[in-house]
């Protein structure tokens, strides 16, 4: 089987998991696509959304139809780093020493309302999301693959939060929204959950080993030079834009350059195209910026911002 020949393998994975969330989730499809992106580009998501639309459910259905381990995580002002990562205690009934595995050893995690811990617990979580291992008591242990954390915050709801510091929304490979369903997804949502729970049923359809596959595979992906330099280009201009007080770091044209190619892949292309790159920018680079006082001030939100960055700059023509 040739290159080109693997990665249509990458859109079949792909159709296969979209239509399987879809039993579960009302719409939402081009959500899933950019999940499955995140996916297999060993990202995190970070969703920035109102309680109550789905992300919880989400994040499960997505987990079984992977037949990947999944854990969640409430996170509260009195969460603990060693809640999360786990603690070594002494077993009586054995004479020796045991370790007790936290919820972030698991393929898939939910960081529920993530803002809502300290910040030391949320430091907690960039060694595993960077790194893809956690230390306890000076020991590394290494996270299993594939590894995802999806983390939920209440972008409304500010009292008694603790805002991500920059150095951790960094590390966050997209940033996506749900949003409310329109009038005919939310009779299809009651029509669907007024008997019985779907997910319960739900099989899985890919397996973790096809997927870590497939994460290679995204990597073979063809983007033309002159791509690379719109890439290049639209981070570049972030940081000379007058409206924002801290552009993309390199980590942000990395994550969009690979989001790029898998995108491709999960829509049956072998070769990248510049529409590609203009619609993941927002999700991909919008959370890595700052704006300045004055733009805050005045309700300029990241994403318009970026999005008249996108189109200022030239499309490059091949």
């Amino acid at each position: 089987m040739d290159r080109n020949d693997k990665l249509l393998l990458v859109q079949q994975a792909a159709q296969l998991v979209r239509r399987n969330v879809g039993k579960v989730i009302v719409g939402k499809e081009e959500v899933v696509d950019l999940l499955t992106v995140a996916l297999l580009c060993e990202g995190h998501v970070l969703f920035e959304d109102v309680p109550g639309i789905g992300k919880t459910t989400l994040a499960k259905t997505l987990a079984r139809s992977l037949g990947c381990s999944f854990q969640r995580i409430q996170f509260t002002p009195d969460l603990l780093p060693s809640d999360i990562t786990g603690i070594t205690f002494y077993n009586q009934k054995k004479g020796e020493f045991e370790f007790r595995p936290g919820p972030l050893l698991a393929q898939i995690v939910l960081a529920d309302e993530i803002n809502r811990a300290t910040p030391r617990t949320q430091s907690a979580l960039l060694e595993a999301m960077e790194e893809r291992q956690v230390t306890i008591e000076r020991e590394t242990m290494v996270l299993p693959r594939p590894f995802m954390v999806i983390a939920t915050q209440n972008p409304v709801e500010l009292e008694g939060t603790f805002p991500l510091p920059e150095a951790q929304l960094d590390r966050f490979f997209i940033r996506l929204r749900l949003n409310y369903p329109d009038k005919q997804e939310e009779r299809q949502i009651l029509q669907r959950f007024k008997e019985e729970q779907p997910l319960q049923d739900l099989k899985a359809v890919l397996s973790a080993d096809a997927l870590l596959e497939m994460q290679g595979l995204i990597r073979k992906v063809y983007i033309s030079a002159g791509l690379e330099d719109y890439i290049v280009d639209i981070v570049q201009a972030t940081r000379h834009h007058d409206g924002i007080e801290l552009g993309v770091s390199p980590r942000g044209s990395l994550a969009l350059y690979r989001a790029s190619q898998a995108y491709a892949a999960v829509h049956g292309r072998t070769f990248v195209l510049p529409d590609d790159i203009k619609k993941l920018a927002p999700h991909i680079l919008s959370h890595r910026m700052i704006a300045t006082n004055q733009l805050r001030l005045h309700g300029h939100i990241m994403e318009n911002i970026l999005e008249e960055i996108v189109h200022s700059i030239a499309v490059p023509v091949e």
